[in-house]
C-alpha cells in the first residue's frame, strides 16, 4: 500500500471518528468565513489537514479550546521577504507567529543583484520554511531600461523554474509602459506566461491602458492608493491587496472599500514590513486589526485575509476551517483585536522547536557592492540655472511629486535649501557595471542636517544617498562600501550609527530580534539629528524607483516617470 493510499485511508478514520484525530481542539469557538457564524465545536486534524469541524473527536492530542476563537491562517498576497532585512529563515521566526501562515514573495530585490541565483536561494529556503512561503518568478529584472541593475532575468531564464511546487507564476508587472508599447522582451515573458498566473503592479492606472493591462492576463495590484482607484480596478475584475508596510500605508485610505460584497475581491499585503514594526505592530495581523477598528465587517476583514486571498492565487486547499483544508489555525485570545495567542501552520503547532528543526540553506550574496570610495565634490549638482525639477516626497507612499521650484546657485551649481526643505539625492551604480550617479534634489525628507546613505533602492538597489552636505555624503558612502551595505548616518564629518546588510546589500545575517533593536537605534538616531519621519531609510530607499510616478531618481540621472524618460537636473 502505497504512503499516500495510508494517508487517505487515516484521514477517513480519523474524519469519521474511528480512530483518534492527530490533533484535537477541543470546546473552541471558530469563525466560518462562508456563512460568518462563530461556530462551536470541536476542530480535529489529521496530518497536515482538517478532519473534522462541529462534530466532538478523540485526540491523541488535546487543546482545551475554550478560551479562544479560532480564525484561518492569513495570508500575505505580496511581499518582498528581502525588505524584512532579514533571511527567509528569520522572516519566518518572525512573521508565522503572527498569524502569516502563507506569504506570496517575490524575491526580485535579491534578484536584481544575483540574478537567478537568488531565485534558487529562495526556491531552496521556501522548502524548509515552517510557513507556506511561496515564490513568484520575478518579472522586472531590472525594471526598467532607465537604471543599472546587477542582473538581467529573461523568459528564457524564468522558464525552467516555472513547474516549481513552490511558484505560482509571474511576479509584478511592473514595466507597464513596456507593455503599452509592445517591447518584445516584455511581451516574451508574458507569452511565456500566458494562461498561467500573472501578479500586477499598477499605481494610478485607469482607463484604456488598465483595460489593456488586464487583457494580457494580469489579475492583481497592490499600488492602489485611493478609494477612486479601488473601485476602478474592482469593476474590471482586477483584485485589489490593501498594503500596510513600513513604508507604504494605504490601509486608512482603503478600508472603507471593504464590505461582504468586496471581500471576496480583495486581500491584505505588506510588501515592505521590517522587523521592529512586526514586534511593534504586527503582520498581516495589524492589518486585520486597523481594517476593523476603521468600521469594516469584522468577518468580512477575516474572509480576505485568508479565504479571498487564497483563492487569488488558486489556493483553494486553505482559507476555510472545514474539513478537507489545510490545518493553518489562528488562535485568539480576542477576534476583534486580533489578538494572536497561537498558530497551527500544515497541522504543526508554531513554537521555537518547530523552526529549530528546519534545515536551512546557508546565506548569500556577500560583498556584494562594487564600488570605489568616493568624493565630496562627486556630489556636486552642475546646472544651467537655479530653477530646475525637485522629488516631492509624500511621507508614507511612495508616489512621488514632480516639483520645479527655484533654489540656491552659486558658480554653475544648484545648492540645497535647508529653509525649504530641500536636500541633495544621489544614486551611484554599485554592481560594477557602469560607474554611473544620478544628481539630483528631493523636498520632504525633513533632515536639516547630516547625511543618510543605503545599499536598498528600489529596485536595482543601487547607492541612494541624501543629504544636506556633501562632506557628510561622501563620508556616509564610504563606511557604507566598507560595511557590504546596509544604512550609515553621517553627521559634522562622522559617522553617527550604522546597520550592516551584508547579504547582497539587503539582508542582515543576523537573528531578527537584533536587527530589529538595530533599526530601533537607526530610528533614534536619525530623529537626534531633527527628522520626524517614522521611517527616513525607507522612505528614500523608493525614490529610485522608475516605475512609481512622478519624478524618480536613477544612477542615470532623473526619471520622468509620466513620460517614462529621462530628464536633465
Amino acid at each position: 500500500m502505497s504512503s499516500l493510499r495510508q494517508k487517505i485511508e487515516r484521514t477517513i478514520d480519523q474524519g469519521l471518528g474511528r480512530e483518534p484525530a492527530d490533533l484535537v481542539i477541543k470546546n473552541t469557538r471558530f469563525l466560518n468565513v462562508v456563512t460568518g457564524e462563530l461556530a462551536e465545536g470541536d476542530i480535529a486534524i489529521c496530518g497536515d489537514r482538517i478532519v473534522g469541524t462541529y462534530e466532538s473527536y478523540r485526540g491523541r492530542r488535546e487543546i482545551d479550546g475554550r478560551h479562544f476563537t479560532i480564525v484561518p491562517g492569513f495570508v500575505d498576497c505580496h511581499l518582498h521577504v528581502e525588505s524584512s532585512l532579514v533571511a527567509p529563515a528569520e522572516f519566518d521566526r518572525c512573521a508565522l507567529p503572527r498569524g502569516t501562515t502563507t506569504a506570496i514573495c517575490d524575491p526580485h530585490e535579491m534578484c536584481n543583484v544575483l540574478g537567478s541565483a537568488a531565485l534558487d536561494v529562495f526556491l531552496e529556503s521556501a522548502e524548509q520554511t515552517a510557513m507556506d512561503l511561496r515564490v513568484q518568478l520575478s518579472s522586472c529584472v531590472p525594471a526598467t531600461h532607465l537604471e543599472t541593475a546587477g542582473a538581467r532575468l529573461t523568459a528564457a531564464d524564468l522558464l525552467p523554474y516555472r513547474a516549481h511546487a513552490k511558484v505560482i507564476g509571474l511576479a509584478e508587472f511592473m514595466n507597464a509602459p513596456g507593455v503599452f508599447h509592445k517591447v518584445p522582451e516584455v511581451l516574451d515573458k508574458i507569452e511565456a506566461f500566458w494562461g498561467t498566473h500573472i501578479d500586477g503592479h499598477a499605481p494610478l492606472m485607469k482607463g484604456y491602458e488598465l483595460n489593456a493591462y488586464l487583457s494580457c492576463g494580469i489579475r492583481n495590484c497592490h499600488e492602489t492608493t485611493s478609494a477612486p482607484e479601488a473601485w476602478e480596478k474592482l469593476r474590471k475584475g482586477m483584485q485589489v491587496f490593501i498594503r500596510e508596510g513600513s513604508a507604504c500605508k494605504d490601509l486608512h485610505a482603503l478600508a472603507g472599500i471593504i464590505s461582504t460584497t468586496t471581500a471576496p475581491f480583495l486581500g491584505f499585503c505588506t510588501d515592505d514590513r521590517n522587523p521592529l514594526d512586526i514586534a511593534e505592530e504586527g503582520h498581516i495581523d495589524h492589518l486585520v486589526r486597523g481594517a476593523i477598528k476603521a468600521g469594516a465587517p469584522i468577518a468580512d476583514v477575516y474572509r480576505m485575509a485568508s479565504w479571498s486571498a487564497a483563492r487569488g492565487f488558486g489556493l483553494v486547499d486553505r482559507g476555510l476551517i472545514a474539513p478537507g483544508q489545510r490545518a493553518d489555525l489562528v488562535l485568539l485570545n480576542d477576534l476583534a483585536a486580533c489578538d494572536v495567542a497561537h498558530v497551527i501552520a500544515g497541522g504543526q503547532w508554531v513554537d521555537d522547536a518547530l523552526f529549530d528543526a528546519r534545515s536551512m540553506p546557508a546565506p548569500v550574496g556577500y560583498h556584494s557592492i562594487k564600488l570605489d570610495k568616493v568624493e565630496p565634490s562627486i556630489f556636486r549638482v552642475p546646472a544651467s540655472g537655479p530653477t530646475g525639477p525637485v522629488i516631492g516626497l509624500r511621507e508614507g507612499q511612495v508616489l512621488t511629486d514632480f516639483l520645479t521650484l527655484t533654489l540656491p546657485y552659486r558658480n554653475g551649481e544648484r545648492l540645497v535649501d535647508l529653509d525649504n526643505d530641500v536636500i541633495k539625492v544621489c544614486v551611484l551604480e554599485r554592481h560594477g557595471k557602469r560607474r554611473t550617479i544620478g544628481r539630483g534634489f528631493v523636498k520632504g525628507l525633513k533632515l536639516p542636517r547630516g547625511a543618510i546613505a543605503s545599499s536598498i533602492g528600489h529596485d536595482s538597489h543601487n547607492i541612494c544617498v541624501v543629504g544636506a552636505s556633501d562632506s557628510d555624503m561622501a563620508v556616509a558612502v564610504n563606511r557604507l562600501i566598507d560595511l557590504g551595505g546596509g544604512f550609515v548616518l553621517a553627521a559634522d564629518n562622522a559617522v553617527v550609527t550604522e546597520m550592516a546588510l551584508p547579504l547582497a546589500g539587503l539582508m542582515s545575517d543576523k537573528d531578527f530580534r537584533t536587527v530589529a533593536r538595530e533599526i530601533a537605534a537607526l530610528r533614534q538616531a536619525v530623529r537626534g539629528l531633527g527628522c520626524p519621519l517614522a521611517e527616513p531609510f525607507l522612505q528614500m530607499a523608493f525614490l529610485p524607483l522608475p516605475v512609481i510616478p512622478h519624478l524618480k531618481i536613477t544612477d542615470l540621472g532623473l526619471v520622468d516617470v509620466d513620460k517614462f524618460e529621462l530628464i536633465a537636473a
